[in-house]
């Protein structure tokens, strides 16, 4: 649930916490009895857990369709990450992966760990697929083969321009953003969105994946590919992996901090695209990973320890992202607040200075004119709280209380 400093040091996270690891729960006891429902909800929680929690909160046709799609781009992506497969085996399965989805027998051998699972077992997810409506059905498999085609055209091509960047991120999450557009026309409650609009909120979430997680990926055994554009790298360094070396970290910081400052090109869509939806639950569907984005990217700029461990929001501020974003004003109020904590760290001299505060302003301001931040919450940056004996003893009893409705949940051994 976190660690017990972080929550004595940031006490309000503590209900939030609560709150998130009782929605778990619930999400637990929710998995569809049918075996192939049954599999695809189970592996859902297990390849990504915070996805699986916003799915949920969907309307049931529509959260059925966005479970099969997320399962179906996950095992994509779980074929191109494999760098054990070889690559005249590779290519065709990505081409042909959007006919596979047909297939109720097909199945593949890849991947580590539950990936592993998710291919081996995968005609379950072609099961649940084929009972989707057709209008679903239709968007996933153009979405599957334009992505499939993507991941191919990349196998064999590396990331080296700006261009290069923005095209191979559109290929693997531009198109999932254009997927979920379609998926939300179809169910009848969102106006179909532009394609341009679509693609940002994909890129803008890639982005700051591969930002985020350059150690890991440029430190995986065997070597991943990165797709860090070299057009922005070889103005630091002479090869990517330098850039992790103690004697390289002002290059390092400066290249982190201009590819921070490309993902920012990206906010003004994210937000003209929320600011368009009408359903609740599709709104937080989309806004609570766009928030999160938008944080991690605070947290990563001109930090070094990107090259040295793992930077993300704490799981206290997570919890609140999740519980209290509710409106377009939240939204706003978060990239505002996140946007201000990006501008107090620049460093003038950073060669990406000007241009980051460019970014920075221009967000700053469609923020202000939506005329919402009197009404937003503040959350996202409050003052390190006094701490008091009697707030200490009532963060225990809060932590009792909720060890206590959880093992109360627990079925007792025999």
């Amino acid at each position: 649930m976190g660690s017990l400093g972080a929550m004595l040091k940031h006490p309000d996270d503590v209900y939030p916490l609560i709150k998130l690891k009782i929605a778990a729960r619930q999400i637990e006891k929710q998995i569809p009895p049918q075996p192939h429902w049954g599999f695809c909800y189970t592996m859902l929680q297990k390849v990504s857990r915070s996805f699986a929690l916003v799915i949920q909160q969907l309307p049931i046709e529509l959260r059925d369709a966005v479970c099969i799609f997320y399962l179906v781009l996950r095992a994509l992506d779980t074929v191109e990450d494999d760098t054990s497969i070889a690559t005249e085996v590779k290519v065709p399965i990505l081409i042909d992966f959007h006919r596979h989805i047909y297939d109720r027998e097909w199945h593949f051998l890849c991947g580590t760990k539950d990936y592993k699972v998710l291919m081996d077992q995968f005609h379950h997810v072609s099961t649940a697929f084929l009972e989707l409506g057709k209008n679903y059905q239709e968007a996933i498999e153009d979405i599957t083969m334009r992505m499939g085609a993507g991941m191919a055209k990349f196998i064999c091509k590396e990331v080296e321009t700006i261009d290069d960047y923005d095209e191979y991120c559109h290929y693997v999450a531009g198109l999932v953003g254009l997927g979920l557009s379609k998926l939300f026309h179809a169910s009848g409650t969102e106006d179909l969105a532009s394609d341009s609009l679509s693609n940002s909120m994909g890129l803008f979430l890639q982005k700051t994946n591969i930002i985020r997680d350059y150690l890991e990926d440029i430190n995986e055994i065997p070597k991943c590919r990165m797709f860090w554009p070299r057009q922005i790298w070889s103005k630091y360094v002479n090869k990517l992996e330098e850039l992790k070396y103690e004697e390289n970290s002002v290059k390092a910081v400066q290249c982190l901090n201009d590819m921070v400052t490309n993902a920012l090109s990206h906010v003004e869509d994210c937000l003209t695209y929320m600011s368009a939806l009408r359903d609740p639950s599709i709104f937080r569907f989309c806004a609570i990973p766009q928030i999160m984005a938008i944080g991690t990217l605070a947290m990563c700029y001109n930090n070094i320890e990107v090259f040295r461990g793992v930077v993300k929001m704490r799981r206290g501020l997570t919890a609140k992202v999740i519980d209290r974003t509710r409106t377009i004003e939240d939204v706003y109020g978060a990239f505002f607040d996140f946007s201000c904590m990006l501008i107090s760290k620049v460093d003038h001299n950073d060669p990406s200075a000007s241009k980051t505060l460019k970014r920075l302003e221009i967000i700053l301001k469609t923020c202000r004119d939506s005329g919402t931040l009197n009404k937003r919450k503040s959350y996202i940056l409050r003052a390190e709280p006094n701490y008091t004996p009697a707030l200490i003893v009532v963060f225990f009893i809060i932590l009792a209380i909720l060890l206590g409705y959880l093992s109360g949940n627990k079925p007792h051994s025999l």
